[in-house]
């Protein structure tokens, strides 16, 4: 069970998120500011964090700044009123992963968090083996014996998210979302133009093919 923190001091809507967000599975825990929700995270484990920026006390601005300089990578969704492009670019800069403007579709902020979750589970693993090649999540590295490559971030987290679930098709929506993020301006193609360096890079490697299923996506398949 994910467990998320609800950061909102309209009681109404601190309220509507929890009632959605428990029908949904999840373990909820809420905070009317800024400050009440760093005392949360020093006390429990959270995995994702939904948060509004104005709030009393601290603001979620100054809330994600206090995380993010503290090392803390949980994953933050805020969730606010405030819509000018400037806001959202404050946001972004402080060290929030998403951004939603309200009035909140419930349905489209379920469908990001678990975006954010599924990005953060990647991460979470930092190290994966196929055979005698060996994929370094930190460092951005894929090595193979004596070779070493380091390959450009979406590039590798496109290698990393295959390579990770064999066998399994992902849909070009869902590997842009995934590793470009709902928010991101580029269109389906570039998995596409992703996947083809990718084969190129790797063509001389038998432990792995990247397989195109038609009508539906890519798959990896570990030949080892």
């Amino acid at each position: 069970m994910f467990h998320v923190l609800v950061a909102e001091d309209n009681p109404n809507t601190r309220k509507l998120m929890e009632t959605v967000l428990r029908r949904e599975g999840y373990q909820v825990y809420t905070a009317q500011d800024g400050r009440e929700a760093l005392r949360l995270m020093d006390e429990q484990h959270i995995d994702i964090v939904l948060l509004d920026i104005m709030m009393p006390n601290m603001d979620g601005y100054t809330f994600t700044e206090e995380l993010r300089e503290g090392g803390n990578t949980t994953p933050i969704l805020m969730v606010t009123a405030k819509q000018l492009p400037a806001d959202k670019h404050k946001g972004f800069l402080a060290g929030t992963d998403d951004y939603m403007t309200k009035p909140v579709d419930m349905e489209e902020m379920l469908l990001r968090m678990r975006a954010l979750l599924r990005r953060a589970q990647i991460v979470s693993s930092h190290r994966l083996s196929i055979g005698d090649v060996v994929l370094e999540y930190d460092s951005l590295t894929v090595t193979r014996g004596d070779e070493r490559q380091t390959l450009p971030q979406k590039e590798f987290y496109l290698l990393y998210k295959l390579l990770a679930s064999p066998d399994k098709i992902f849909t070009r929506i869902q590997l842009m979302d995934e590793i470009w993020g709902m928010e991101s301006e580029s269109t389906d193609t570039t998995v596409n133009v992703h996947i083809n360096r990718l084969r190129r890079r790797f063509e001389n490697y038998s432990e792995f093919e990247l397989v195109a299923v038609r009508g539906l996506g890519y798959k990896a398949v570990k030949k080892v």
